[in-house]
């Protein structure tokens, strides 16, 4: 089995995916820009980190990175029979409500082990207009861990998809910018668990800041 890439099934599982509905409605739809999608390293370990601010935001940005991102997923929603086992082909692992940090941290480092990118949301929720203001320090400990550098992402405008009280996403433009990677801390201890988290963190709100 080859660990630089995540199974074959949910590789095709993701273009179907991607090219059947995510990438048609984010460039249509959302009239999508992408800049830095040749950034990505295509294969190998990988921790993709960016900012959140709409429940659209994981398709989108797995989207554009070009290779699938294993998120988390709420535990709960691994009993439903079907799918389950759907979204664990594409790489959703379960997270348990009051231990999310612990489990994450760990269900993250087993997927990078077997080949996939992990998606960390740097924040560790959803922001009101995207931008990153108390990053966690989840993705520089599990990038340290597996020493997998670690990749910012801005996504621009995915705040307004959903108005309150609406539940059809609104057809707002949408911008993806993807950094450079940037290296993993060599040492787990603090300082250069924060160092790292803040770079990231400074990273996606430069792009962020570029607007459309």
């Amino acid at each position: 089995m080859n660990r630089d890439r995540e199974p074959l099934i949910s590789l095709a599982l993701y273009h179907l995916f991607k090219w059947s509905v995510v990438s048609p409605m984010l460039h249509t739809y959302f009239r999508g820009r992408v800049y830095g999608a040749e950034n990505v390293p295509l294969q190998g370990r990988l921790v993709v980190v960016s900012n959140h601010a709409s429940d659209f935001d994981p398709p989108i940005l797995s989207a554009c990175v070009r290779r699938p991102v294993a998120y988390m997923a709420k535990e709960e929603l691994f009993r439903v029979p079907v799918l389950s086992q759907a979204i664990q082909l594409y790489g959703a692992y379960p997270v348990k409500r009051g231990s999310a940090d612990r489990s994450a941290i760990r269900a993250a480092i087993a997927s990078l082990e077997s080949g996939w990118a992990a998606g960390v949301f740097l924040q560790g929720t959803r922001t009101p207009d995207g931008r990153i203001t108390a990053p966690k320090l989840g993705a520089a400990m599990i990038a340290a861990k597996v020493q997998a550098p670690l990749l910012p992402v801005s996504l621009w405008g995915t705040h307004a998809i959903l108005h309150k009280g609406s539940a059809f996403p609104h057809p707002v433009p949408i911008t993806v910018r993807i950094g450079q990677p940037i290296d993993p801390p060599q040492a787990g201890d603090r300082t250069d668990l924060e160092a790292i988290t803040q770079h990231c963190a400074d990273r996606i709100n430069e792009m962020h800041d570029l607007g459309r």
